[in-house]
């Protein structure tokens, strides 16, 4: 049925014209007010009085109301060509007719009528629309719950202003909407989904802010748009307790990050903090260690193992270095240098004891045992402080009382004559002395002794740890011999001045634990997307360090090629980290690629016989059955894929992938591309900004991007093994692409995708 044969297409159009109409006056209004403001902060600034602090507190409230007036324009920019997205009707209880609530990425309000004409995504009454079904329905909000009844759920398809399509639908998203939106092709960036969110998705995107939430979602299942989208939820519905800057999202590379950048400032949000976990560490740490590629022993791994090579030793050593048992030996290690921190002498002043050694201590180790050392240090000065002024207080009273009974006795013994005047101002002149040396001594007394309190730089704590013998203990527990490959490890990265991503937890630790934490660093909710190539050691050291915040903590273990040093089972971490108070939900429907495309990568994801990995479902959208191509070299294959990027162009893709398995076969590759009409540029992990198009890449960097077509360079049999790395690596590979998947291969396939 055209769109013009529908019901209500004279109706919405009309409601369309007037909303386009309203939001372009608004923005004018907005882009006049924005003016005039811009001129009186640049008149103030010109003229400001350097002695009114009147003229301060005005120049302050103006570029406060300019910043937010620019933050409107910013929102409005793209909400006045397609100023909403969905409708409902819903009719309350006892109401005398339904609402028409239209739902777009901004709220619209006529002041003038006090009328609200279209409501935020977020805002409470939105989830008659994500949640709810014709009949019977109800929502919550600040009043309590709502109940009422659905009448209408309407979806709409704008651009550029003109109504392109509406659907009647029940359920979330039709079939015939949802397919438009999941088959249109992948660019450079990721895009927001608001008017397509799930169900499932959109519990995640409204759960509890502070109670902890792990989401083990299935490749393509939208981790990390969900991710994004609860934030902007959050910074909605917590707009008065917080600021954006309170909430982080902590992303596997700058890459990613620039991979994801438009998302946020779609959905109307600046100023969250992006960071990776190592660049969160240096802000902890305050200071910028030189850091060995993150990818660099993944891809040793990889690159060993297909020669064959063992590969033990260093699977094992992060292993440890990663584990909960490297945190307790730490643990263990640091509760010796508290034991040992404060000096093991009394506090004195005159040869008179203010406060003993034992005093001191038990305040050290008991009373002030949830600060930090140095911050303990800071509490135990103002008890010798305050100590001391009363001691003082004493001692010149006590030399006082000293001095006058010798006067007394001396007037006693001697008669009045000039003996006896200068014996008794020498007791006099001496009582002074040794009162000024008490009051002199009493100024430097704190501080000399805090003085002896001498702690080490963090890497220096650090490398004494790694000698010490409940490290050696310890891991020759874990492992035969493991002990001595970890300390020579360290040693060359050490005369080197490098350290590895696993040490860096244990770093932060130590500066916690010893020195605390910067009060710059103000977070209240960290969001991890890839959270499955974290530790627990990791996790269980951020909840530490930030008490306050709460987490939400997504990831897929089914893509965890880095479990040698990450997590493989969320009960683990909802065990030690959150003490079994968080929720665990699971996302198994896959929305990336289509059906024929997910249901190959399944086959090689259940080789693996884990039941923890959990096998993505595909959903409604069906293509083309994945291409298997065997050629006797890689210059054929090269061939093949570079004639199949100019069909594929022609039907109006845009975005290709060659996956390798390694970045020295990206390399190899690249020759051979040398002479082809499409030659792919190589993404090897330390891009800052991801350009889109036609790239190669080695299949570890893959994660968490979408192309329109994957080209799998070489699948066979001596690259690719029957064992749980490899099939992790291929199954990463095979979940990429939304429209075109071709596996090439030389010799024999890999006996993970037999044919």
């Amino acid at each position: 049925m055209s769109i013009k044969e529908h019901p209500d297409y004279n109706y919405e159009s009309k409601w369309l014209s007037y909303m386009l109409d309203f939001a372009r006056k608004y923005h004018e209004e907005l882009m006049l007010k924005k003016a005039l403001i811009d001129k009186k902060v640049d008149y103030t600034t010109k003229h400001i009085n350097a002695d009114a602090s009147q003229d301060y507190i005005e120049l302050m409230i103006s570029t406060q109301f300019q910043a937010s007036l620019e933050k409107k324009l910013e929102k409005i920019a793209d909400a006045k060509e397609k100023p909403y997205f969905a409708r409902v009707d819903f009719k309350e209880n006892e109401a005398l007719e339904s609402e028409k609530i239209y739902i777009g990425k901004m709220s619209f309000i006529d002041d003038e009528n006090k009328r609200v004409l279209v409501v935020d995504w977020r805002a409470p009454i939105a989830n008659l629309y994500y949640e709810e079904r014709l009949g019977s329905a109800k929502y919550s909000c600040v009043d309590g719950i709502i109940n009422g009844e659905i009448t209408l759920k309407r979806q709409y398809s704008i651009e550029d202003g003109n109504l392109i399509n509406m659907f009647d639908i029940d359920i979330t998203t039709n079939d015939e909407f949802l397919q438009a939106f999941l088959g249109a092709s992948a660019d450079n960036r990721l895009k927001e989904i608001v008017s397509t969110i799930q169900v499932e998705q959109n519990r995640i995107i409204r759960a509890d802010m502070w109670k902890p939430l792990i989401v083990q979602g299935a490749a393509g299942s939208g981790k990390t748009t969900i991710a994004l989208h609860r934030i902007a939820y959050l910074i909605y519905t917590y707009e008065k307790e917080f600021l954006p800057e309170n909430f982080m999202i902590i992303a596997p590379s700058k890459f990613f990050l620039n991979y994801i950048s438009e998302v946020l400032p779609e959905l109307g949000v600046d100023k969250v903090k992006q960071t990776t976990f190592e660049e969160f560490a240096f802000d902890v740490l305050e200071k910028r260690y030189k850091l060995i590629d993150l990818n660099f022993k993944l891809s040793s791994i990889v690159e060993l193992r297909s020669k064959n090579k063992d590969v033990e030793n260093i699977i094992k050593s992060s292993e440890f270095k990663s584990s909960m048992y490297f945190k307790n030996a730490i643990d263990e290690y640091l509760k010796e240098i508290e034991e040992n921190f404060i000096p093991k002498e009394d506090f004195k002043i005159a040869n008179i004891v203010v406060y003993s050694y034992d005093e001191i201590q038990y305040l050290f180790i008991n009373e002030y045992k949830d600060l930090p050392y140095l911050k303990r240090v800071d509490e135990i000065k103002k008890h010798l402080s305050n100590r001391l002024k009363l001691k003082v207080e004493e001692i010149i009273n006590n030399i006082q009382t000293e001095c006058d009974k010798k006067v007394i006795l001396v007037k006693r013994k001697i008669e009045d004559s000039d003996e006896r005047r200068k014996i008794i101002s020498g007791l006099i002149n001496k009582k002074d002395e040794l009162i000024e040396r008490v009051k002199a001594s009493s100024k430097t007394a704190v501080k000399s002794y805090i003085s002896k309190i001498k702690p080490l730089k963090v890497e220096q704590y650090y490398d004494c740890f790694m000698d010490s013998p409940k490290l050696y203990n310890l891991a020759n527990s874990y492992a035969d011999g493991l002990i001595e490959i970890i300390k020579s490890n360290h040693n060359k990265n050490k005369a080197q001045k490098v350290y590895e991503i696993e040490d860096l937890a244990a770093l932060v630790y130590i500066k916690y634990v010893v020195f605390g934490m910067s009060e710059k660093i103000r977070v209240k909710h960290i969001v991890i997307d890839e959270a499955q190539d974290f530790s627990v050691f990791q996790l269980l050291m951020l909840k530490s360090i930030i008490k306050d915040s709460s987490f939400t903590i997504l990831g897929d273990l089914a893509q965890g090629i880095h479990s040698y040093r990450g997590i493989k089972d969320w009960d683990e971490v909802s065990n030690i980290v959150f003490k079994d108070r968080c929720n665990l939900l699971t996302l198994e429907e896959s929305y990336r690629t289509t059906i024929e495309i997910m249901n190959e990568a399944n086959k090689v994801l259940r080789k693996i016989n884990n039941p923890k990995l959990i096998p993505a479902k595909p959903v409604i959208r069906h293509g083309e059955d994945v291409k298997y191509e065997g050629y006797s070299s890689i210059e054929d294959i090269v061939k093949d894929i570079d004639k199949t990027v100019n069909e594929l162009k022609i039907e109006g893709f845009k975005s290709f992938a060659v996956i390798t398995k390694t970045l020295d076969e990206c390399f190899r590759l690249n020759e051979i591309f040398s002479n082809s009409d499409n030659k792919p540029y190589i993404l090897t992990g330390k891009e800052d900004e991801y350009r889109g198009g036609f790239v190669m890449l080695p299949s570890y960097l893959a994660k968490g991007l979408e192309f329109d077509a994957v080209f799998i360079s070489n699948a066979n049999d001596e690259l690719y093994k029957d064992d749980e790395l490899d099939a992790k690596l291929l199954y990463v590979a095979m979940t990429r692409p939304l429209h075109v998947l071709k596996i090439y291969y030389t010799d024999k396939i890999t006996p993970l995708l037999k044919l």
